[in-house]
């Protein structure tokens, strides 16, 4: 197989200025694809551009999240154990996971799925705004209901069936790798394929970070991916006044869109010999055999 990389836009709606962005780097075929946020006040304007052009990867960025200060949003469905005090989605995960109550949730999902498909867009594969459904800050995972979910739909989704030990945060948790086995084979047993590995890196500017570290940072990675595929994500945005004085961290978002166009990161992935791939390749090439996976997902929850 070799190495294959996705490379994603996370935030596809959250505001005029990622959508320029976002918009600019799929039309030059610089990125793999990108996932939408049909509650974000963007929505129309990026659903719109993502129908006209038929554009066949953009995915559902199921948001339950709204974690700015300064631009907030609400879910779609009104459900008060959804919404913080504000009436506005919580802002951190933690609130997300300790109030929102799971049927509300999965109507909720429904619904962004539902708004995307009517807006014209052929939803090319799933993932989750702030990894909200994945347990990670109390333990209470929606996974499950999510991937049974995103199984009627005949979509791949974004998780990974292998730890990256190098990666920053999920080479960090400790005790994951069962965990992570289950959710990889009960998702091989829905039928919805996922990637072989997840690859992060941190949001925020970190302490003397700049444009070329961060770059370099960046590069350094592509030659030591692991066969397989890979998945990293991106939250690229064009210079804007209004989002750099409200929205922290965003001249990072300004980096990262700088980063696909940026020569030395074209020569390094030839280089690295590492294929930019999309959601298309793993809906044709990784799903599981369903039974067989059905019986490990037996085993390993024993």
């Amino acid at each position: 197989m070799g190495k294959k990389l996705i490379l994603n836009c996370d935030d596809f709606g959250q505001s005029p200025a990622l959508n320029q962005a976002i918009m600019a780097l799929l039309e030059e075929g610089k990125v793999s694809s990108a996932t939408i946020m049909t509650v974000a006040p963007g929505f129309e304007e990026a659903a719109a551009w993502t129908a006209k052009r038929r554009q066949p990867n953009v995915g559902l960025h199921l948001t339950m999240t709204s974690e700015f200060e300064a631009l907030r949003w609400r879910s779609l469905t009104g459900d008060p154990s959804l919404h913080d005090d504000s009436g506005y989605q919580y802002r951190t995960v933690k609130e997300f996971e300790q109030g929102a109550a799971t049927r509300a949730v999965m109507k909720e999902i429904d619904a962004q799925y539902v708004l995307a498909r009517k807006a014209g867009i052929a939803v090319s594969h799933v993932d989750n705004h702030m990894g909200s459904l994945y347990g990670m800050e109390t333990g209470r995972s929606l996974l499950p209901q999510t991937l049974w979910k995103v199984s009627r739909w005949k979509l791949p989704m974004r998780f990974f069936r292998h730890i990256y030990k190098e990666d920053p945060l999920l080479g960090s948790l400790e005790g994951i790798e069962r965990p992570v086995a289950q959710v990889a084979a009960l998702a091989d047993a829905f039928g919805v394929p996922i990637p072989d590995y997840l690859l992060s890196h941190p949001f925020a500017i970190e302490d003397g970070e700049t444009y070329d570290s961060f770059k370099q940072s960046i590069i350094a990675k592509l030659y030591r991916l692991p066969d397989g595929v890979c998945e990293t994500y991106i939250h690229p945005g064009v210079p804007d006044p209004w989002m750099e004085e409200h929205i922290p961290n965003y001249e990072k978002r300004v980096w990262e869109y700088r980063l696909p166009f940026d020569d030395d990161f074209a020569y390094a992935l030839r280089d690295a010999d590492v294929e930019l791939t999309d959601y298309r390749y793993v809906q044709e090439h990784l799903k599981r055999p369903r039974l067989r996976s059905g019986l490990r997902l037996v085993k390993l929850l024993r």
